[in-house]
C-alpha cells in the first residue's frame, strides 16, 4: 500500500550553477536583470565559460519547496525528470538525502540533466538563465497515480507549463489529486511565466483546478495585469471558482512580508529578521515549504505563513537556495511549532 504523503510536488528537477556576478556582466551578456529566460544548450555553454566561479548545488524551484518541507518535518515526495549523469545523479542523491521520496526512472538518452544559471549581484537579486534539457521529458507516463492520490496537497510549478508533456502531466496529477479528494497548490514561478500563461493561469483558478496559490507580488500584478499591489490583491480576493468558491492565496512581498489572502479577507504577516541578505535564490520556494508544512501540522493559516517567513529569512542569507541550517530548531525558537 502507498504511503500516505503530505505533499507532492511535480517540478523541473534542475542543478543550480551559482555565480557572483555585476550588472555589468548581466549588460554584457544581454540578461535582463531579476528575470528567468530558458536558454538553448549552445547558450548554456557559452554562459558558462564566460561567469567566473561558480558554486554547482541541486534546484529547481519545487524540488526546494519539497526539501524544506521535509526538513520542517513533511512526508514529501518529488516527481521530476533527470538524466543518466553526474548532474542528475547529483540532484537525485540530494532530494533523497534530505528524506524526499523520489522513484521517478531516469532518462537513459537524450537532452542531459538541466541547470539553472544563477547569477547574484551584489544587492543579493537573482538573475536566472535556465537550459530545461532532460526535465522536458516529464510526461504523464511517469506519474503513479496511486502516489499522486495519496498526498494530502499537490503542488505543481508554473514551469511545468512549457513543455507540453510536462502540461500534460500536470493536468493528469490535478484530476487524479481532486478525484481522491486532495489540494492542489499552483506557484505562478515568475512575472515572465504569467505573462506567457496569463489566461491559461486564469482558467486553472477559476475552473477550480487549484485550491492553494502561491505568488510574489509581482506575479500576481503580472497575473491582474496592473502596477498596483493593492489592485492585484483585491482581484485575487475577489476571484471564485465556477462553485463558487474562494481561492487560498499566499503572496510574498519580499521585506514587506506576505499576505494571506482567503474567503475574502487579507491579513498580511511580517517578513522574519534577517542580518544580511546573501541571495534571494528560493526564498519563494521556501516559503511555499514553510507555509506547506504548517498546514501539514494542522497550523492556521497565519500561522503557517508565519513558518513559511522563517523558511524564507533562512535560506536568503546564504548563497544556494536549500536551507542550510535547523529549521525546526528556528521554528521552536519562535514558538511556531
Amino acid at each position: 500500500m502507498t504511503a500516505r504523503l503530505d505533499l507532492l510536488v511535480l517540478g523541473n528537477a534542475i542543478v543550480d550553477v551559482i555565480a557572483r556576478t555585476d550588472e555589468g556582466f548581466l549588460a554584457d551578456q544581454g540578461v535582463p536583470k531579476g528575470a528567468m529566460a530558458l536558454i538553448d544548450e549552445p547558450r548554456a555553454e557559452a554562459l558558462f565559460s564566460a561567469m567566473g566561479p561558480a558554486t554547482i548545488v541541486s534546484g529547481g524551484s519545487g524540488a526546494n519547496t519539497a526539501v524544506g518541507a521535509a526538513l520542517l518535518g513533511a512526508k514529501t515526495g518529488f516527481v521530476g525528470k533527470v538524466r543518466d549523469d553526474e548532474l542528475g545523479g547529483l540532484f537525485s542523491h540530494d532530494l533523497k538525502a534530505t528524506g524526499v521520496a523520489f522513484d521517478v526512472p531516469v532518462a537513459t538518452d537524450g537532452p542531459a540533466t538541466a541547470r539553472c544559471f544563477v547569477l547574484v549581484t551584489p544587492d543579493g537579486e537573482r538573475t536566472m538563465n535556465t537550459y530545461l534539457g532532460a526535465c522536458q521529458g516529464l510526461s504523464p507516463a511517469d506519474l503513479d497515480e496511486a502516489t499522486v492520490a495519496s498526498a494530502r496537497v499537490v503542488y505543481l510549478e508554473g514551469y511545468l507549463w512549457d513543455p507540453p508533456a510536462a502540461k500534460d502531466a500536470f493536468r493528469k496529477a490535478v484530476t487524479i489529486a481532486h478525484g481522491a479528494g486532495n489540494a492542489v497548490a499552483l506557484t505562478l514561478s515568475d512575472a515572465f511565466c504569467v505573462g506567457r500563461y496569463r489566461d491559461e493561469f486564469l482558467g486553472l483558478i477559476r475552473d477550480g483546478s487549484v485550491d492553494i496559490l502561491f505568488a510574489n507580488i509581482g506575479e500576481l500584478q503580472s497575473l491582474y495585469q496592473t502596477d498596483d499591489a493593492d489592485v492585484a490583491l483585491k482581484a485575487l480576493r475577489d476571484e471564485r471558482d465556477a462553485r463558487g468558491r474562494h481561492l487560498l492565496g499566499l503572496v510574498t512581498r519580499s521585506s514587506e512580508g506576505a499576505m494571506v489572502v482567503k474567503g475574502g479577507e487579507i491579513r498580511s504577516v511580517e517578513a522574519s529578521p534577517v542580518r544580511e541578505v546573501i541571495d534571494t535564490t528560493g526564498a519563494g520556494d521556501l516559503f511555499a515549504a514553510g507555509f506547506l508544512a504548517g498546514h501539514a501540522r494542522g497550523l492556521d493559516y497565519v500561522t503557517s505563513a508565519r513558518l513559511g517567513a522563517l523558511a524564507a529569512a533562512e535560506v536568503i542569507q546564504h548563497i544556494g537556495a536549500r536551507p542550510q541550517g535547523d529549521l525546526v530548531a528556528l521554528a521552536k525558537a519562535q514558538g511556531l511549532i
